[in-house]
């Protein structure tokens, strides 16, 4: 039997085993025997009778090297699924098996169904091997295919995470229970509850592939509180459910039914904050297509990676909110060739219009606008508009002051609370990141890294008939910008940065800040 689990075995096909299978013989079962003949192996000794035998295989990989060698799958045995069903592993790989017409592309095919297999997050193991078919059927092979199922399919994870931008903590756990009703199904279940005030509950449900439906299924629901108080004087809750309706490796298109609650407790939030507080129901379509041929997330080298994503929202008029969301994301990796040094480039782009009647003059959420800042690694992300480095979260972009209040001052006057982050509908980002290896051996080999890099973003309001103030001469001298130079701490989770900012322009009322600042990512 012949293991054609490994790819390797179609490169180096020595490695695969002594035996050669039956189904690799010519269509007249007589492979070997034109071009070599032996006298009977029961008349030589051991030593004689093992070099025979090398030298038929031999032959036989020699022959499967230069020429296509005819086969046909007869049958394909499932083996070790006591829960998974037979027929979810037949639809995922019955017909790539079977497509074959050569050893090579079985072989190839073979490693193909085994990744896929794999990839069903169900199975501690997976080895397909090839057996000789019935002997009335010359020239055709029999794929078995064993699994080896988790004796324990639960499996759970818990955490406590910082977050440096917001100076808070949060506790996080998940649940998982892998393939409960023997469709490769995975239920999750999560919560995370941040000392800052935020709050998330969720369950949700995948399945590769459910009786005739071809792509993955995926339903989620989840309630999620979060504390916008200090940046833009909201509190927002949110209880949704979310459907995938189609999952490949380049597209992914979700509906999403929302219940969104805005409140604001202090009573101080800005005019445009104060007119989209209360409850909304909020439906919404999303399409993305993507593509990402870098080497890595973490410290990408060489490559490419292109994202777009379309949303529509509002789909069931409720308040006016309707709203037609478009972003773009383009990034590639550029080698030196010298000290691991690599070049990443990006650059966003994104604008959110309202679809309501006279959309121009209508407002768009403010839950779904852009925002700039923060200290997420922009190399890491690859989903829209990147973070600005050295800005505070939500610190950048169009402001708008906070209700006047009575206080007490040195002139009577009444105090001042501080202004309101509003988000922009139009926004653009862009960065270059230097990578390089450090001089001592010992920070090389455990991938700490230097880096120096440039970022720069702007933001712009074009709702409520502010495209008639729109410049792009203005747009483009308002780009904020910053540069800085750090050391990367990369993991098997996350990318830890600790980076010195440099501010080099920024506007009045942005909240950036030259100095040291540190970053946590995941890819």
């Amino acid at each position: 039997m012949a293991d054609a689990a490994d790819p390797a075995a179609d490169q180096n096909p020595k490695d695969a085993g002594s035996r050669v299978p039956e189904p690799w013989a010519g269509a007249d079962g007589e492979f070997a025997e034109e071009e070599y003949e032996y006298e009977d192996e029961e008349e030589l000794d051991e030593p004689a009778a093992a070099a025979l035998q090398r030298e038929k295989v031999q032959s036989v990989f020699r022959r499967l090297s230069t020429d296509p060698v005819g086969i046909r799958v007869h049958d394909v045995i499932i083996r070790g699924n006591a829960k998974t069903r037979d027929e979810l592993i037949e639809a995922e790989v019955a017909d790539l098996l079977r497509s074959a017409t050569t050893v090579q592309d079985l072989l190839s095919a073979a490693a193909d169904a085994s990744a896929r297999l794999r990839g069903l997050d169900v199975f501690e193991a997976v080895n397909i091997t090839l057996d000789s078919g019935p002997p009335e059927l010359p020239g055709t092979t029999n794929v078995v295919i064993e699994v080896v199922e988790p004796a324990i399919p639960l499996s759970g994870n818990a955490g406590v995470y910082s977050k440096p931008e917001a100076k808070a903590w949060s506790v996080e756990g998940a649940v998982k229970w892998k393939n409960l009703a023997g469709y490769a199904d995975i239920w999750d279940a999560s919560v995370a509850y941040g000392f800052d005030q935020t709050t998330e509950v969720g369950v949700g449900v995948s399945l590769p592939r459910f009786k005739s439906i071809p792509t993955p299924l995926m339903a989620r629901a989840s309630l999620l509180s979060q504390d916008w108080m200090k940046f833009s004087s909201y509190k927002e809750r949110i209880l949704g459910l979310s459907l995938g309706l189609l999952s490949t490796r380049h597209h992914d298109l979700s509906y999403n039914l929302t219940w969104r609650t805005l409140t604001d407790p202090s009573r101080l939030a800005s005019t445009s904050i104060r007119r989209q507080l209360g409850h909304n129901l909020l439906s919404a379509l999303k399409y993305t297509y993507k593509i990402d041929e870098r080497d890595s997330h973490i410290r990408p080298t060489k490559g490419y990676a292109f994202l777009s994503s379309s949303q529509v929202g509002g789909l069931w008029d409720n308040k006016g909110l309707k709203f037609f969301r478009q972003e773009f994301d383009v990034r590639a990796a550029v080698p030196f060739g010298f000290w691991n040094v690599a070049l990443n480039v990006g650059l966003g782009a994104g604008v959110v219009l309202p679809l309501a009647r006279g959309f121009m003059n209508s407002s768009t959420p403010v839950t779904d606008r852009f925002n700039l800042g923060g200290h997420n690694s922009p190399v890491c992300s690859l989903g829209g508009i990147s973070s600005l480095l050295g800005f505070r979260t939500r610190g950048v972009g169009p402001t708008e002051p906070r209700r006047l209040v009575p206080g007490e001052s040195e002139d009577g006057s009444p105090a001042v609370p501080g202004r309101d982050y509003l988000g922009g509908d139009l926004a653009v980002s862009a960065f270059a990141d230097l990578s390089f290896d450090l001089p001592l051996k010992v920070l090389r080999d455990a991938g700490i890294h230097g880096h120096a890099f440039l970022t720069a973003g702007n933001l712009a309001k074009l709702s409520e008939g502010q495209y008639k103030n729109f410049s792009l001469d203005e747009f483009r001298r308002s780009f904020r910008s910053t540069a800085g130079i750090g050391i990367i701490l990369p993991t098997k989770l996350f990318r830890v940065e600790v980076n010195y900012c440099y501010i080099l322009k920024q506007s009045q009322h942005d909240s950036g800040k030259t100095g040291i600042q540190f970053s946590f990512s995941s890819p």
